[in-house]
């Protein structure tokens, strides 16, 4: 005989595992600095990507003044100075990435607790009836 309550919890958790459940099970499966690791390395990754890409746009909006002046600038302070910018734009781009990522992996963590408490909950309930 099915229970009310049980068809209750049941739909609820299967709600769950189709909605935020999916994305919170993934993160789930990883250690928090693992996880935390691994985002942080992609974050940096789309960080060069998109630091490169700006570069290029900066360099090719006006090429022809850019190759009149390269004779002129010293380009140590040149290059200095754009390692300097890339290197705080992924220090920054790095440091907002781990803060989301902590703040979803804790958040993953509790949702999944709850989950697992529905589960408990739930084989107890069979195990009554």
């Amino acid at each position: 005989m099915l229970s009310e309550e049980r068809v209750i919890l049941m739909t609820k958790m299967a709600s769950y595992e189709e909605h935020e459940g999916k994305k919170y099970m993934k993160i789930g499966r990883y250690f928090r600095d693992d996880y935390i690791a691994v985002q942080i390395l992609k974050s940096i990754f789309c960080a060069t990507l998109a630091f490169a890409l700006i570069f290029a746009i900066f360099i090719f909006y006006d090429f022809e003044v850019f190759m009149q002046d390269i004779y002129k600038m010293d380009l140590v302070e040149f290059a200095t100075r754009v390692l300097t910018y890339y290197g705080i734009t992924v220090v920054v781009y790095g440091a907002g990435s781990y803060g989301v990522c902590a703040y979803r992996y804790n958040r993953a963590k509790k949702s999944l607790k709850l989950y697992y408490q529905n589960l408990k909950k739930l084989n107890a309930l069979y195990d009554e009836g």
